[in-house]
């Protein structure tokens, strides 16, 4: 969710690739999806909205700890696409970002399924289902509330990935007023967990590509059928599309209301000094 930039994170591709496949495998998708599977699961009895959002966060602060200083954190496709078209990233790390999200999340939504597959059987009677009653698929992807419209929806996933986004900028943003080195997972953490408790009843809050997608794939393998794909209108795609879209809007918002309006380097640079003058 939250990145360094790749001048911070000087490593080969191939360790860039695995460094943010366990980060989003071990941590925020499997902290993530087995909380989800727990709620839905155990109808209530073993967890609720909130340890949903609680567990994300978790997961999202320790994956950022895991990859941030080999690889720069990149556990979100929208963010790191961002990264792309701004310039910060070349193809070849976009590539290896890319590959390490998706294998990842794949894994931990093949791990999740593994270790609650008892319990999934037993819930459904053998029957995964998409829709309905003992419906399982939304514990490996997101799906819109039946109430919300497809326009609706997308709009969700829109804001929240600015919120996101604005977010990830002031806490790394160094001439502004950032975080303290060393507390930003934890912020990035609080973060996501902010926008779940605020924006997740429409759509689940998907906010990242690949922790949606995925996933998804996966549950169309392994038994919920292509109706993963068709389900909600053809939801699919805005968790894909959506995310992206907002992560550039608020990438662009950022710039022209605060980057640009930044003090020049060598201002900060004086800045600091003077206060080492006086410290002293």
């Amino acid at each position: 969710y939250c990145r360094k930039s790749s001048k911070e994170a000087q490593s080969t591709t191939a360790i860039t690739i695995l460094s943010t496949l366990l980060s989003l495998f071990l941590f925020t998708q499997v902290f993530g999806l087995s909380s989800v599977a727990q709620v839905v699961l155990g109808k209530g009895n073993t967890g609720q909205y909130l340890s949903i959002n609680m567990a994300f966060g978790i997961g999202v602060t320790l994956g950022i700890h895991a990859s941030g200083g080999i690889s720069g954190g990149h556990l979100n496709a929208a963010i790191t696409i961002t990264e792309w078209v701004l310039g910060n990233l070349n193809w070849k790390k976009l590539t290896a970002y890319l590959i390490g999200q998706f294998l990842g999340s794949f894994m931990a939504a093949v791990t999740v399924f593994g270790l609650y597959y008892d319990a999934l059987y037993d819930y459904t009677n053998g029957n995964f289902t998409v829709t309905g009653p003992t419906a399982t698929a939304l514990i490996f992807s997101t799906y819109p509330a039946p109430n919300v419209s497809l326009l609706g929806a997308f709009f969700t996933e829109f804001m929240a990935t600015v919120m996101l986004v604005l977010g990830v900028q002031v806490i790394h943003d160094e001439k502004n007023n950032a975080a303290l080195k060393g507390t930003q997972p934890l912020i990035c953490g609080i973060l996501v967990l902010g926008i779940g408790l605020g924006m997740g009843m429409n759509t689940g809050y998907a906010i990242n590509p690949s922790r949606d997608l995925p996933p998804r794939i996966f549950t169309a393998i392994a038994g919920w059928g292509t109706e993963v794909f068709t389900a909600g209108h053809y939801w699919w795609w805005v968790p894909v599309t959506a995310p992206i879209l907002g992560s550039l809007t608020g990438a662009l918002i950022y710039k022209l209301f605060i980057e640009f309006h930044n003090q020049p380097d060598e201002e900060i640079e004086n800045r600091k000094e003077q206060t080492g003058v006086e410290t002293s």
